[in-house]
């Protein structure tokens, strides 16, 4: 194929494209621009570096995506799930290569990789291709039979994948295995079996909990080898049982609550004004650690607001509000299911995000998708919207071309003259 024979196919196919998730997509951009801005000048400026230098980073990482989804929206989805598989074995093999010498840790947790220099996080590969290979295997389903043998082969494949993300980051496990049952929901999978799956995973983790609470938190005991962290999980679930518990009186900024207590105050600040302080005028981002990434909501409450925070929420919420809309008109299964399962990716990391940041929940370590400071999930933020357009713009064309036939069709009918 030449590069003619691609521009000719791009200007063809440029008719179908959903505008709708560009103006989205672009407006995702616009705030995290903002944002970032913002929530980590003041850090770089301690460091000596430039304002604009981890602006800039970030810029690029989003003008890259930028390239990939305007690239990816005319893939064919047949090619995006061949990929989807091909993806998955790949992460499968990169998440365990992070327990190696290459892996690095950061914060406590080691569940990045550095290769060829560039570190990035296997887990937000793991997370896209796992959706896009179970959409496909849901979409298969047609029988009773099938329900057994496609589902048994998702929950195997899932289990593989969140079971080596749960030894360094428990919150993404538990998300993607959630949203793993939201697509099984959809393919209308009998309750019987994801239902099962659920209470099992969910008595697990309850007993776990009591057990490392019990055993190793109450009696001040270390825990050794790869299960290490699920004495910071058990803490930060009893910190904040233990600050809904204490009156305002007794209240004091610990080291342990350090972070929650900065962005409580921030969205305080933030809460006086329905405009909040504006653009630039933060205080907690002078004292708030790694304010441009977990807790950049709170950052964000505090400059703009109640209003601008749930314009930020519904600009969220519309993405899949699109998605829901426009899948509903899909004739095909799978991409209706890939569609919806990176779209709820989207929506529920969000929100997650956001109710940490507030206070709402443990902290988790989830980053805000596209503002949140990060290469790897700005750059997989993009591909998400690559593949729902690539999916909208075929669907879109799949469906004009079927109307064009039936009104060909009923066109070729003789009109029938009455007496």
């Amino acid at each position: 194929m030449t590069i003619q024979h691609i521009k000719q196919y791009i200007r063809e196919q440029m008719q179908y494209i959903d505008r709708t998730y560009w103006i989205l997509f672009i407006a995702l951009i616009l705030a995290a621009s903002i944002a970032l801005f913002s929530a980590s000048s003041f850090f770089v400026f301690q460091k000596g570096g430039s304002t604009l230098g981890p602006i800039l980073s970030q810029m690029t990482f989003i003008a890259i995506g930028v390239a990939l989804a305007f690239v990816l929206q005319f893939l064919p989805n047949r090619w995006i799930r061949t990929l989807g598989y091909i993806g998955l074995f790949a992460s499968i093999v990169l998440l365990l290569l992070t327990f190696s010498p290459l892996g690095v840790e950061i914060n406590g947790s080691k569940r990045w990789l550095k290769l060829f220099g560039i570190t990035f996080q296997p887990s937000e590969l793991a997370k896209l291709t796992l959706i896009i290979v179970v959409s496909d295997l849901f979409s298969k389903i047609k029988t009773k039979e099938d329900q057994r043998k496609y589902f048994g082969m998702a929950m195997i494949i899932t289990c593989i994948i969140c079971g080596i993300i749960f030894i360094g980051n428990l919150s993404t496990a538990v998300l993607l295995g959630g949203i793993v049952i939201l697509l099984a929901i959809l393919a209308r999978v009998h309750i019987k079996y994801w239902g099962s799956l659920v209470a099992a995973i969910m008595v697990f983790l309850i007993c776990g909990y009591f057990f490392v609470n019990e055993v190793y938190v109450k009696q001040n005991r270390r825990m050794e080898g790869v299960l290490g962290r699920a004495i910071t999980w058990v803490s930060r679930i009893n910190d904040m049982l233990e600050e809904n518990q204490t009156s305002d009186a007794e209240f004091r900024i610990t080291d342990d609550n350090y972070q929650s207590s900065h962005a409580k105050i921030a969205v305080a600040r933030g809460g006086k004004s329905p405009f909040g302080v504006l653009p630039g005028n933060s205080i907690q981002r002078d004292v708030l650690p790694q304010a441009y990434a977990d807790y950049i909501f709170a950052i964000i409450v505090e400059e703009w607001g109640i209003i601008g925070s749930v314009a930020l929420i519904i600009l969220y919420l519309s993405i899949l509000f699109r998605a829901c809309l426009k899948s509903s008109r899909y004739a095909d299964y799978s991409a209706m299911l890939m569609v919806m399962g990176l779209a709820l990716m989207l929506t529920c990391q969000a929100l997650i995000s956001m109710m940490v940041s507030v206070g709402i929940g443990p902290v988790t370590g989830q980053p805000l998708p596209m503002i949140s400071r990060g290469g790897t999930s700005a750059l997989i933020t993009s591909i998400y919207f690559g593949i729902i357009m690539s999916v909208s713009r075929e669907q879109t064309k799949l469906g004009t071309r079927q109307q064009a036939a039936i009104n060909q069709s009923l066109d070729d009918v003789p009109d029938i003259e009455l007496d």
